[in-house]
Order: C-alpha cells, then sequence, then structure tokens
C-alpha cells in the first residue's frame, strides 16, 4: 500500500515541479523551441525514412567502433599489467643479485679506492692528511 503512494507522490510531484517551472517565460520559450524542433524532425524523417535507416546505421556503426577501440585497449593494458607483474620478480631477483654482488666485493673496492695505511673510516670519507 505504502509503495503506490510513494509513486503517487513522486508523480504528483514531478507533475507540480513542471508546472511550477512553466512559470518562467524562458523556460516556456525554450520547451516550445525544443517541441518544435522535435515536431519538425518527426515530419523530416517520416517522409525521409531512408535517411533515418542511414542515419541510425551510421550510429550503429560509430559506436560499435568505439566499443571495439575500448575493448582492443582493455585487452593490451591487461597484456601489459601481466607482463609487469611476471617481471617484478625477475627485476627482485637481479636487484637483489647486484646488492649481493657489491657487498661481497665491497673489501676489494676499499683496497683499490684507499691504500691499506691510509685507510679512512668510511670509504666516503677521504683521511684528512696533518
Amino acid at each position: 500500500m505504502s509503495e503506490s503512494k510513494f509513486v503517487k507522490g513522486i508523480l504528483y510531484g514531478a507533475i507540480l515541479g513542471g508546472a511550477l517551472t512553466m512559470l518562467d517565460r524562458k523556460t516556456r520559450d525554450s520547451v516550445m523551441n525544443q517541441s518544435r524542433r522535435v515536431k519538425n524532425e518527426i515530419k523530416y524523417y517520416n517522409k525521409n525514412r531512408d535517411e533515418l535507416k542511414q542515419t541510425i546505421e551510421q550510429q550503429v556503426t560509430k559506436w560499435q567502433s568505439v566499443y571495439n577501440q575500448f575493448t582492443s585497449d582493455a585487452k593490451y593494458i591487461s597484456q601489459k599489467v601481466n607482463e609487469v607483474k611476471e617481471i617484478t620478480p625477475q627485476v627482485k631477483t637481479l636487484v637483489s643479485d647486484t646488492k649481493d654482488t657489491f657487498s661481497q666485493s665491497k673489501e676489494e673496492y676499499k683496497s683499490i679506492v684507499v691504500p691499506e695505511n691510509e685507510e679512512p673510516k668510511s670509504i666516503y670519507e677521504p683521511k684528512l692528511q696533518s
């Protein structure tokens, strides 16, 4: 029972709102112009049905091409995401191996850069000479 009151309330509100907006002169003029335009288009396409058919076919073709392009783009993006998912573990392994290699050869680098008798506290700060 409450559903019928709800639907009636919505319909009455829409009718009342529509009637109130028609009090404005600009709104009335706009509604009249739109109505005339639609009426003229209906008359035109009623006489020229082949053109209506052609226009509809063009719109269908346009939206089909948009859909096909969107589908193609979505597939491409999905493939790239999957490639990134596959590459990420490989990159992690490569970075880890590189880090281990540098850590293991730290002493070798030290001996090449700084002679043993002048060894600084850190490889980044040279020993001050007195």
